[in-house]
């Protein structure tokens, strides 16, 4: 059975069909060239280091605790010239309250927590919660690092991370400030992260938008093939009765 189309239908899937495209290539291209990344996890796991070491190719021996640190750099993801607007958090338990605002704002979280400290991985827990909750959402960009993976003795082995990972539904990556072993890992998946659940958010909204306007952009379809069947079912002929 052929299924033809009107021209009306054909214009209205053209036009939805293009207004994605041209979302997808702006979006992409120019509206989101800057992204808001946020580093949580517990004092001590290493934050700092992992920035400075992504901004500066440099490590840093001596541990010197964080209130709240911004850097930011220019860099090449996918093809995509971008600026990443980096927050370095504060771990330490005394500067809780300020965590509420830097999550509000952040539009990506790293959730960072040393593999030589269980404790640190026990707590990624509770940030993930908080995040969700400021956010108001389920679906909010997020990467579970584990760092200190120089090291020889871990107290999180690489099990458990993944498990955590897929219960959380989130990438994980290992991590050595020390080494920079995935260092820039760490950070472009949470760009990509972003992209993904940002792409989910103006492809809802297009289609709301067409669906709003009138279009039968999602439904013109099932409509054709309704029509084809209706066409293809043989009529009854009525029977005439003279009086």
């Amino acid at each position: 059975m052929a299924i033809s189309y009107s021209q009306s239908d054909m214009f209205n899937f053209s036009r939805f069909f293009c207004g994605f495209l041209v979302t997808v290539v702006f979006f992409q291209y120019w509206v989101m060239t800057e992204y808001k990344l946020v580093v949580v996890g517990d004092g001590g796991v290493g934050k700092s280091a992992l920035t400075i070491q992504l901004i500066q190719n440099h490590f840093v021996e001596e541990y010197d605790p964080t209130i709240e640190d911004s850097y930011r750099k220019q860099v090449v993801i996918d093809g995509e010239t971008c600026l990443l607007d980096i927050l370095d958090t504060a771990g330490q338990e005394e500067y809780s309250a300020m965590r509420d605002q830097y999550m509000r704002t952040g539009e990506g979280f790293l959730l960072v927590f040393a593999v030589n400290e269980s404790k640190s991985f026990e707590n990624v827990a509770n940030y993930r919660e908080q995040i969700r909750r400021v956010k108001d959402s389920d679906d909010v960009p997020m990467v579970l690092v584990g760092n200190k993976c120089d090291l020889a003795q871990r107290a999180v082995d690489g099990r458990t991370v993944s498990d955590a990972a897929r219960a959380y539904g989130i990438p994980m990556v290992d991590t050595s400030a020390k080494t920079r072993m995935g260092v820039d890992d760490a950070f472009y998946t949470l760009v990509r992260e972003i992209r993904r659940v940002s792409l989910q958010i103006y492809f809802v909204l297009i289609i709301r938008s067409e669906m709003d306007n009138g279009a039968e952009a999602l439904l013109f379809f099932s409509q054709g093939v309704h029509r084809e069947r209706n066409r293809d079912v043989p009529r009854k002929k009525k029977k005439c009765s003279i009086l």
